[in-house]
């Protein structure tokens, strides 16, 4: 069955998928691995930093792992994950997107939704590395990572050179999803993302102007008031779509979203969704059909957007997607079957 029921359950002390999503992204101590960034030079002369952990672990599996909207190498889930295929003396890698490891990017443009050029070339040359090219490696991509992730295994199709995916709280259709943070409580976190994603073009406005780089600096005032902007449709209609080559933003959502994509995709896929994600609408969550032979979509009734916690206690919180996706991945690692 490409669609079947998780084993996920949530922290009896931890109920409602508010409360699943908002206390291990705010309340969770920092405590990530030590890690060495690279910065990766790209062909359009940007760059991306990438913070890897246990490279010192010779011919172990390597994992790549993308983070969500405005997240980073420091978001809790990516850290976490990291710290988890750690004990198990993988090595792992974190893509921070253009604009995200705490420098903005040299050019106008940034990341998104539908951005899969950049992860191509960090992968094309993970193969070009002696240390990386033999290892067998594995993707794992967060909330907009994963729709990142699952377009461009769709796009390669059976050319992707990776044993395993899993990809966790995925807004597979852009577009109602958006709509979805319009309504109700989901405000919060839409106003939450709006306003970091103001600070990030505020800053990089900023940047350019000290830096002395003024066609940058024109081309992004003439975009007009980025402060003035009250929603994500906005922002992506104002900003988004014009910086990245897309007419508006409903052009933006259709061409960028995961979900036509999935059944392209050949590489054993393995997709984590809680049906109360209160950022991703129910109706966009793919059916049976829209899945490839070799993707398993796992729900859970609960568990949040990228939360997923249980435990028994508070004082020992668990990170169940910190069991499950290394369990997925050793699955394919040592046998070559699924987990």
């Amino acid at each position: 069955m490409n669609i079947r029921r998780s084993s996920f359950t949530p922290a009896w002390w931890l109920p409602g998928a508010h409360l699943q999503t908002i206390v291990p992204s705010r309340l969770r101590p920092f405590r990530p691995p030590p890690r060495i960034r690279q910065r990766l030079l790209l062909p359009d002369r940007d760059f991306v930093d990438l913070d890897w952990v246990g490279q010192e672990f010779a011919h172990a599996p390597l994992v790549l792992i993308l983070h969500g909207l405005t997240g980073s190498a420091d978001s809790q889930y990516t850290w976490g994950l990291q710290q988890a295929l750690l004990d198990r003396r993988w090595t792992s890698v974190v893509l921070n997107f253009r604009g995200c490891s705490g420098e903005p990017n040299r050019l106008p443009r940034a990341y998104h939704s539908g951005e899969t050029q950049d992860l191509h070339e960090v992968v094309r040359h993970l193969q070009t590395q002696p240390a990386y090219a033999d290892r067998p490696l594995a993707t794992v991509g967060y909330s907009l990572g994963g729709n990142v992730l699952l377009k461009w295994l769709g796009e390669q199709g059976e050319s992707a050179p990776v044993r395993a995916a899993v990809a966790v709280s995925v807004p597979y259709d852009l577009a109602s999803c958006q709509r979805k943070l319009d309504r109700g409580f989901a405000r919060i976190y839409r106003n939450h993302l709006l306003g970091n994603l103001r600070d990030a073009a505020l800053d990089k406005r900023r940047h350019f102007h000290v830096s002395g780089s003024t066609e940058h600096l024109e081309s992004l005032e003439r975009l007009g008031d980025v402060e003035s902007i009250q929603t994500l449709w906005e922002f992506d209609e104002r900003i988004t779509a014009p910086l990245h080559g897309f007419s508006g933003a409903e052009d933006y959502y259709r061409r960028s979203s995961s979900r036509p994509w999935l059944h392209h995709i050949r590489a054993p896929t393995l997709l984590l969704h809680a049906e109360d994600d209160p950022m991703v609408d129910a109706s966009s969550i793919p059916s049976a059909d829209e899945l490839a032979p070799g993707t398993v979509l796992e729900l859970s009734q609960h568990g949040g957007h990228v939360g997923f916690v249980a435990g028994s206690t508070p004082l020992r919180p668990e990170y169940w997607l910190e069991k499950r996706i290394p369990e997925f991945l050793a699955g394919h690692f040592d046998t070559g079957t699924p987990a």
